[in-house]
């Protein structure tokens, strides 16, 4: 490694992005807890994400939440609130603090007055980093997964596999319980048509229409999502022949995760469901809405048939991977 184990004892992560996007990290996460196995490592996050360290305490031993920066979309900017973060960045004095939001273009020059003994990440040509030998190009090609262990291959910390990961709590599983849903393992579809945004969102007469098909060979229909998600959800179910359960805005993300663990397949949008069901090895159908099916599909092309929808826009190309899927559960 390039710091060694007694120069770097508190690390801080710093990505204020979505569930999907912090799913993709974790197996650079999971190499940077082997390398060190004793330091304490912080995530920066924007506030929902407290619960995601929680959910990932092997890998995680603390939370600090980010109040949005000029130019991140990601949450609204308030200084008074920004100025009491970098107060509490500067007392935490971290020896390595990692730049995983993206090139770098914005937040490198933030981090760097935060006084970490050393800072690491990726940087873009025509903007600032600092000149310590620690940061790399972005790797603007491939995958989400594998851009983040490129990084960390160049401190020299060892790739410790590509899985994805969602560990499942004893409340997920009894959440899922107390529902008493008349499904059984493996004999249901999940389908999932929400995304943050509504352009993201693939139209719901064709989700009805999968979840039609799948009904007809033989599988019950369980719709998830959040409870902002109903209206949706209930478009779906009210645009199908069949009758689906639909679970929106009864359930938490540990019980929708339990619920995919145990189906047969998953068709959704692009979102972080679709990681989900990734880390559970179940075959999905996911329908890239933003054109970058490279980076945010699944690895496994033959488990998870990602369509480019903004190049494909042909429902019977979905069709065709939904029904090749199914036969290849069966």
């Amino acid at each position: 490694m390039i710091l060694s184990t007694k120069e770097v004892q508190k690390i801080g992560i710093f990505r204020a992005l979505q569930l999907g996007d912090m799913l993709c990290a974790i197996p650079a996460v999971r190499a940077l807890r082997r390398a060190y196995p004793q330091s304490r490592i912080y995530l920066i996050g924007l506030p929902w994400a407290k619960t995601f360290t929680e959910r990932f305490n092997e890998y995680f031993d603390g939370f600090i939440s980010f109040p949005g920066y000029p130019g991140l979309p990601e949450q609204g900017f308030d200084p008074a609130a920004f100025h009491l973060f970098a107060g509490e960045m500067l007392s935490e004095k971290f020896d390595l603090l990692l730049q995983m939001q993206g090139n770098g273009s914005l937040v490198n020059p933030m981090l760097e007055q935060f006084s970490a003994k050393f800072l690491s990440g990726f940087k873009t040509e025509g903007h600032y980093a600092p000149d310590n030998g620690l940061f790399i190009d972005y790797p603007d090609e491939g995958s989400e997964i594998e851009r983040h262990l490129h990084l960390m291959e160049y401190l020299g910390i060892e790739t410790q596999g590509i899985d994805l990961e969602f560990p499942l709590s004893g409340s997920d599983i009894a959440e899922v319980e107390k529902l008493n849903l008349p499904i059984e393992p493996q004999k249901y579809v999940c389908i999932h048509p929400g995304s943050r945004g509504s352009w993201r969102q693939w139209p719901t007469a064709y989700f009805a229409a999968l979840g039609d098909f799948c009904a007809d060979q033989g599988y019950r229909i369980v719709i998830t999502g959040t409870r902002d998600e109903i209206e949706i959800t209930e478009k779906v179910a009210g645009q199908m022949k069949s009758e689906p359960i639909n679970t929106a805005g009864t359930t938490s993300l540990g019980a929708v995760a339990a619920l995919i663990k145990d189906a047969a397949a998953l068709i959704s949008n692009c979102t972080g469901v679709s990681h989900i069901a990734a880390a559970f090895k179940t075959p999905s159908v996911v329908i890239s809405m933003d054109g970058e099916p490279q980076r945010w599909g699944p690895l496994d092309h033959y488990t998870h048939r990602t369509v480019n929808w903004l190049q494909h826009p042909d429902f019977h190309l979905v069709f065709r991977e939904t029904v090749d899927l199914l036969q290849q559960v069966v």
